[in-house]
């Protein structure tokens, strides 16, 4: 007798969707079968994850720090239908420096995208979730967001601010939805590189952690909310 059974498709919104962790994860949850959203600031990349994972998936050039813009992805977006799965994973580093050499500009940078970023979507994207009582947020911290290290203060400090703000608004969530804080782990990807150099070649590539962390990350739950979760190694 021929299996019946079906994997229900879920709708995956990805922001910093076109390299690194981000396009490994479109690529996998792909893969599995499901639909995926993604937005990156390079519009070339941009058009070469729309030649590689064509429609029903999407993917648009987009600054996360430009709440205007993400406020017209987001009604754009879901205009469509709901979505199941919000991984707010878009990020930036500093160039390795200590805090007093970090000029301004690189600051505000860091903390724009890593912090305002991920408050401008969640504005856009919660109430359409909330309505519905239903969805998983995950806001992708860091190992620096847990614990420490000198030359990243200012990527530190926006890590344990998504630890933060994602506590809270799990206790704002209602009943059947989730918000998660994640540390994916130490992954060889052009960030790593930047901040360890040479040594970021002893760790698992963005596509290797993307084989273990898709099938994770479709399992979260509203059983999940609040929870400060890791990727199993």
């Amino acid at each position: 007798m021929a299996d019946t059974q079906q994997t229900t498709v879920k709708r995956i919104v990805i922001t910093g969707a076109t390299r690194g962790l981000g396009r490994a994860m479109a690529e996998g949850f792909v893969a599995a079968g499901h639909t995926v959203i993604g937005c990156g600031r390079g519009k070339s990349h941009v058009e070469d994850l729309r030649r590689r994972l064509p429609a029903p998936h999407r993917f648009d050039a987009l600054d996360v720090t430009d709440d205007r813009a993400v406020a017209a992805w987001a009604k754009s977006v879901l205009a469509d239908c709901p979505v199941d799965l919000l991984l707010n994973n878009a990020a930036v580093v500093n160039a390795n420096a200590v805090l007093w050499e970090v000029p301004a500009g690189e600051f505000d940078r860091v903390i724009d995208v890593n912090i305002k970023g991920v408050a401008n979507v969640l504005r856009h994207f919660l109430p359409a979730m909330v309505a519905r009582h239903s969805g998983v947020i995950v806001n992708f911290s860091s190992g620096w967001g847990r614990s420490t290290s000198p030359e990243v203060a200012p990527y530190c400090a926006t890590k344990w601010a998504i630890e933060g703000l994602t506590q809270a608004l799990a206790q704002e969530l209602p009943a059947g939805m989730a918000a998660i804080r994640l540390n994916p782990g130490v992954i060889n990807t052009e960030m790593l590189r930047s901040c360890f150099g040479g040594a970021a070649e002893s760790y698992p590539s963005a596509s290797e952690w993307a084989a273990r962390a898709v099938p994770f990350l479709l399992k979260l739950g509203p059983n999940d909310n609040g929870r400060p979760l890791s990727v199993p190694g």
